[in-house]
């Protein structure tokens, strides 16, 4: 028995509460829902990328059982500098530290993503890295940027889709992979899975987005 693809009767579910995540899919006008899971998102001494298949699984795994049968998503990104995951800040010396470590060098952006199919079983598991280069910043500028508020709650103490634009002298790879999601490889996947039938999808003219529980 074949699986249903995605569609507006059949959105795919995004296993994540982050604003980031949800505004990578509309833009693809993709119908998703978004169910939040409940993980300590608690990196272990895997290679940072196998720690970001493995967190990215259990999220997509927490949501389970579904309202009803979907394919699933998620997600877990981390920053990677000299072998070492630079994580959320938990104040303001900690974003300090961070960006100052991060100045004038280039960095690993490594986002894990799992698909689950609608039988809750793992149909694919990839890990996509992007290089990111930063310019070399003021302690002034450090401290402006950090007063902005928004390093906090991001990994690597920065959000690339935002103000923090201004450190960022260029990129290697895939840009929406560094704020959350990597959208071309999340696409290649879903159709040959066979969740898609292509892309994009007919309806994505007619503006289909997030869906409501």
């Amino acid at each position: 028995m074949g699986f249903p693809i995605i569609s507006k009767d059949h959105p795919l579910y995004l296993a994540s509460a982050s604003a980031r995540r949800r505004r990578l899919l509309e833009q693809l006008r993709l119908p998703f829902r978004s169910r939040g899971g409940d993980i300590e998102e608690a990196m272990s001494d895997d290679e940072p990328s196998f720690g970001t298949l493995r967190l990215a699984q259990e999220k997509a795994e927490s949501i389970l059982p579904l309202p009803q049968p979907g394919w699933v998503v998620a997600a877990d990104t981390v920053v990677v500098l000299d072998g070492a995951i630079l994580g959320k800040p938990k104040g303001y010396n900690e974003a300090l530290s961070t960006l100052s470590l991060l100045s004038g060098r280039e960095h690993r952006v490594i986002t894990g993503f799992c698909v689950l199919d609608p039988l809750g079983k793992t149909g694919h598991v990839e890990a996509v890295e992007t290089l990111v280069r930063f310019r070399n910043l003021s302690r002034q500028q450090v401290e402006a940027y950090i007063a902005t508020g928004e390093p906090f709650g991001k990994a690597g103490s920065y959000a690339i889709q935002g103000i923090g634009a201004f450190m960022v002298e260029g990129i290697a790879g895939s840009y929406s992979n560094v704020v959350g999601l990597p959208l071309c490889a999340l696409i290649k996947a879903r159709v040959a899975e066979g969740a898609l039938r292509g892309f994009p999808l007919a309806q994505s003219l007619s503006g289909v987005g997030p869906q409501k529980e």
